[in-house]
């Protein structure tokens, strides 16, 4: 491959951090941490202990409905994909 076309291939997105990121961001702007978000979550019926949220905060591969269900629950209402 020439050094032309090396240059102009994108880097790899990842995606998981990038999400990470987001939820990180929007808990961290309404300074609620894990406890607090169980706590958010379970009038929405999803049931989660403090540290499997950390788990999967951390893993970064939770599912997109868990990630609406987080959102709803600290009422965020627009998220901003570019800022992430």
């Amino acid at each position: 491959m020439a050094k032309e076309e090396k240059e102009k291939d994108p880097k790899p997105v990842d995606w998981a951090a990038r999400v990470k990121g987001m939820l990180k961001a929007e808990l961290k702007r309404r300074n609620i941490g894990y406890r607090e978000l169980a706590q958010r979550l379970e009038p929405l019926g999803i049931k989660e202990n403090e540290r499997n949220i950390a788990n999967k905060i951390a893993r970064g591969s939770f599912t997109a409905v868990f990630l609406i269900q987080c959102l709803d629950a600290i009422g965020v209402k627009k998220l901003r994909i570019e800022d992430a």
